[in-house]
């Protein structure tokens, strides 16, 4: 049986916790801070776990944990 890949794209995006849990950063961070509200860029703020609904996709996409 030959190795899986990783995919690539998911790997950048996608992490792990200690325990094993996948997180990812929030999105609309990235440019035009100043025309949004400090009050919708705190939302955005640090990273949040994904939940179960897409635990089989990661789990296929990044077979050996990232």
């Amino acid at each position: 049986m030959p190795k899986m890949k990783t995919h690539k794209g998911a790997s950048k995006r996608i992490g792990f916790t200690g325990t094993g849990k996948p997180i990812h950063v929030m999105a609309w961070r990235g440019h035009h801070l100043e025309i949004k509200s400090q009050r919708r860029i705190r939302r955005y703020a640090g990273k949040a776990v994904l939940g179960r609904t897409h635990h089989n996709q990661i789990s296929r996409l990044l077979p050996y944990g990232g």
